[in-house]
């Protein structure tokens, strides 16, 4: 077919444009190996955004073998030549992006992955990563000394890895900024129990083997995922409000536990619907084990784990932890008194729910204890430290600081704010300046001066 001279024209014109729009597009460039956290700088990946884990486990417990298969759907931030992901320990066997082999190398945590084409900007892609070992926890100063992660027991695995710990057991994107949905697959020796996050999809089982599925149809942080295993008795059912409740209890913790697990569960995520705003997953529910070495509990994401019950108290603070951590959560992990500042102070509110004591009382009581020079006031609750961000004052100190609030805008703003800071960040992430922003919108107040004071200033304050 021949052109005439005007639509030669046309078509010239057309391929000089389209050469100016591709010479102006960035040339791929590698995805930065974190997010630049302060306290974790290679925690996270940049150059793309998760979106889903597709993890396919299979844990031998006698041998604390595991075997695993990730497939990561993420987005594309920026136009990728390679990007990287996080992984601790275990030995890769194969890496595929959009179903063509890759080329990957590590440098101790961190895994770089080379895909046999650049990734553009703003497309989805898929990640399989195929991998297997031993996982073993982290240890060192951050959780109060304990070990924490991927922990064996006498009968499976006890996983809870606040806050760096995912990548012990699975390739991700390990911060919790960067969140995403998941699908996990399980497969563990007959006779054992498999409980990790969201519902239960399925459960069977196959020759020596059951096999079990679990979804988290809302986006989770990657410290909030589990995969434990062992004997439980379970219990299913509806909190009072109808919320969906499964409670896994290692029946070797049956009578040594002097609280109901399963009433209080169900009575404080009804309470907290009510105070904090809409439960925001689709089940409730507690993972009881016997892993005595574990020094600490876990809110878990819809399911949290407790090495052991130790009160009523622990099981109404890491249900809060679902609104302030789970749903809402830290863009950084400086702001971790965002989390536990807010599950301290929801025991406080649990215990004048109950009628025990007032929260002002509370926090007189909490004040008393620490004597001017204590070292409990000299960490600065806004910016705690990495290894000191479970330190005392951002559970206690990030409590006052919320009591205090109460106290200087007056109940009604008060238990506006907490519902609407929910609602604001539901399945989000903020910081404390966001915080603050929102509680001098709804009160009409000048705060600056009050949270410099509690979040920002060593020292104890004078009342």
């Amino acid at each position: 077919m021949a052109l005439s001279r005007s639509a030669r024209a046309g078509v010239l014109a057309t391929a000089a444009a389209s050469f100016l729009l591709i010479a102006a597009a960035p040339a791929p460039t590698p995805g930065a190996p974190g997010i630049g956290d302060p306290y974790f700088p290679e925690l996270g990946n940049g150059g793309f955004d998760a979106l889903h884990y597709d993890l396919d486990l299979a844990y031998a417990p006698d041998t604390g073998r595991l075997d695993g298969r990730t497939t990561l759907t993420a987005r594309a931030t920026q136009n990728l030549s390679s990007f990287d992901l996080d992984l601790q320990q275990l030995e890769i066997t194969r890496i595929q992006v959009n179903g063509r082999n890759a080329r990957f190398s590590r440098d101790g945590a961190e895994v770089t992955v080379t895909p046999r084409g650049p990734l553009a900007r703003n497309r989805r892609f898929t990640v399989r990563v195929t991998y297997g070992g031993v996982p073993q926890p982290l240890t060192g100063p951050i959780v109060f000394g304990s070990e924490y992660g991927w922990m064996k027991t006498p009968d499976g695995v006890f996983v809870a890895c606040e806050p760096n710990a995912a990548s012990t057991w699975f390739p991700s994107s390990d911060h919790p900024s960067d969140k995403a949905t998941y699908d996990i697959r399980i497969k563990a020796p007959k006779g054992l129990t498999a409980v990790s996050n969201g519902r239960l999809v399925s459960t069977r089982d196959r020759g020596g083997s059951t096999y079990t599925h679990w979804r988290e149809s809302e986006p989770m942080a990657t410290y909030l995922a589990t995969a434990t295993i062992g004997k439980f008795d379970v219990r299913t059912g509806r909190t009072p409000g109808g919320i969906p409740i499964y409670v896994a209890v290692d029946p070797v913790l049956k009578n040594s536990n002097k609280v109901d697990v399963y009433a209080v569960t169900a009575e404080a995520t009804d309470y907290w619907s009510k105070l904090f705003g809409p439960y925001p997953f689709e089940e409730t529910g507690a993972i009881v084990d016997d892993m005595p070495e574990a020094g600490f509990s876990l809110e878990v994401q819809s399911k949290p784990a407790y090495s052991a019950v130790r009160s009523e108290t622990t099981i109404v603070h890491e249900l809060a932890h679902q609104w302030f951590g789970d749903s809402v959560s830290v863009a950084q992990w400086k702001d971790v008194w965002l989390n536990e500042g807010f599950a301290t102070y929801a025991q406080w509110l649990w215990a004048e729910h109950r009628g025990t004591r007032t929260a002002h009382d509370a926090f007189l009581a909490d004040y008393a204890s620490y004597p001017a020079d204590s070292h409990f006031w000299q960490t600065k609750v806004a910016d705690p430290q990495r290894d000191t961000m479970f330190a005392g004052a951002v559970y206690d100190r990030g409590a006052m600081t919320l009591q205090a609030l109460r106290e200087r805008i007056g109940d009604k703003a008060f238990f506006r704010l907490l519902p609407a800071w929910t609602r604001l960040h539901r399945h989000g992430n903020a910081d404390t300046a966001d915080f603050i922003r929102l509680a001098e919108r709804i009160s009409g107040q000048q705060l600056g001066d009050l949270f410099d004071t509690w979040l920002f200033t060593t020292g104890k304050p004078a009342l």
